[in-house]
């Protein structure tokens, strides 16, 4: 059985989209997903299922709908995508908790940088269904603005990595 991992949007800590992991963990096993793991409040989790990537996608999507009252989007990923994730992550210089990786539903078009505005010398690179972006200030007070990262969720590497460490761990088993 494959392992998957999922990523949601706007799931936090606090305020109108908080979701507590051991919750997360509870809809995840209700929908007969397997090896279940979360990891960190932000709405990480990690599992095997024997169906497809977009039919778990899908189907965690809309079970997370039906409790939070609308579906936070969900990005799911295999092990070996995480995997080539991390192995390709560009700006070899940067702080791993200042390179951010969105990951967007669907392929972004060719053309997705182009209205990118990066006043504080922020740099990225499209890679399929990910958009990596480095901050050389941090992300926090930036003032990056790049419409194409609107419908997908950001984790810096440091959590990319560790999420495909977790990944690795439950398809060996």
């Amino acid at each position: 059985m494959p392992v998957y991992i999922a990523l949601l949007r706007a799931v936090n800590v606090g305020g109108t989209g908080s979701l507590p992991m051991a919750e997360l963990k509870t809809i995840c096993e209700g929908l007969g997903f397997t090896d279940v793991k979360t990891y960190i409040q932000s709405g990480n989790v990690l599992f095997r299922a024997d169906e497809s990537e977009k039919a778990v996608e899908e189907k965690l999507d809309e079970a997370l709908g039906q409790k939070m009252g609308k579906r936070p989007g969900v990005m799911v990923r295999t092990c070996k995508e995480l995997s080539d994730i991390v192995a390709s992550a560009p700006f070899p210089d940067a702080k791993p908790n200042f390179l951010l990786v969105y990951f967007l539903p669907e392929k972004a078009p060719g053309d997705a940088l182009e209205k990118m505005v990066a006043p504080d010398g922020e740099e990225a690179k499209l890679a399929g269904r990910e958009i990596y972006v480095h901050y050389p200030n941090g992300s926090g007070r930036s003032k990056l603005k790049l419409p194409a990262l609107k419908p997908g969720t950001s984790r810096n590497l440091n959590t990319v990595r560790k999420l495909a460490e977790m990944a690795a761990d439950i398809e060996a088993g």
